[in-house]
Order: C-alpha cells, then sequence, then structure tokens
C-alpha cells in the first residue's frame, strides 16, 4: 500500500509541476513588468527543479509519472487565451495565475490526504510543492 500511495502522490505532483510550468509558460512572452517577468520566470525554474526530484524519484520506481488532464490543460489554454484577447494586462495574467496557484493547493492538498500510506519523503515533494503554489499565489498580489 505504501509504494502503490506513493507512486499515486508522486504521479500527481509530477502533473501538477508540468502544469504549473506550462501555464507560465503560456503567459511569460505577454508580460510587461520586468518584476512580473522576473517572479514568473523564477517560480517557472523552482517548478523545473522540482520536476527533476520528482521525475528521479518515479524513475526509482520505474514509473513514467503522469501528464496533465488534457482536457484541464486545454481549458485553461483556452481561458487564458480568450481573457488575454480581452484585455491582456499584468492584472489579468496575475489574476489567471492567481486562479491556477489556488486549483493547484486545493487539488494537491486532496491527493495528499487521500494517499496517507505515502511515504514522507513523497509527502515532502508534495508539501513543498503546494507551498510553492501558494507562495506564487501570494507574491503575486501586488500585480492584482
Amino acid at each position: 500500500m505504501i509504494e502503490k500511495d506513493t507512486v499515486r502522490l508522486l504521479r500527481e505532483c509530477d502533473a501538477g509541476v508540468k502544469m504549473g510550468v506550462d501555464s507560465i509558460e503560456s503567459v511569460l512572452g505577454r508580460v510587461h513588468a520586468k518584476s512580473l517577468h522576473t517572479l514568473l520566470n523564477e517560480s517557472k525554474n523552482r517548478h523545473t527543479v522540482l520536476h527533476r526530484e520528482i521525475q528521479s524519484r518515479l524513475d526509482w520506481f520505474q514509473d513514467e509519472g503522469r501528464d496533465p488532464n488534457p482536457m484541464a490543460s486545454r481549458m485553461a489554454r483556452a481561458k487564458t487565451g480568450v481573457r488575454m484577447a480581452l484585455g491582456g494586462t499584468d492584472r489579468t495574467v496575475a489574476d489567471l495565475m492567481t486562479d491556477g496557484c489556488n486549483m493547484g493547493v486545493k487539488s494537491l492538498s486532496r491527493y495528499l490526504n487521500q494517499y496517507e500510506a505515502a511515504e514522507e519523503y513523497s509527502k515532502d515533494i508534495a508539501k513543498k510543492l503546494i507551498h510553492m503554489e501558494a507562495q506564487l499565489a501570494e507574491d503575486l498580489r501586488p500585480y492584482l
């Protein structure tokens, strides 16, 4: 049970961190303020480092991980495209990213509770990702 929950939690973290990187990449080119661009780029880099850690752990379990839900990815891209087309300001970017961070915190917290038998190392990865998302949402507040 421990290994099953561990792998499942790592898969969800893998999908979450990929979704975070993809979301940041989808808005970076539309950001005007240098400080916001730097904030998002640094967050993307932290997500990428954590993704390597997750992938390393999944490799140890001989698991390929999981990509984000294709429907969720398409919906997020569509929402971003429409909102940016209607008034793509830095405020819009911050709003979109904050919504994504909040959804990430919520879903990862749910998975952390659901896979309670997972090993502590994997739980720590999930907690680290939750913290990263919550911190980014907080750091985006001045741009809202």
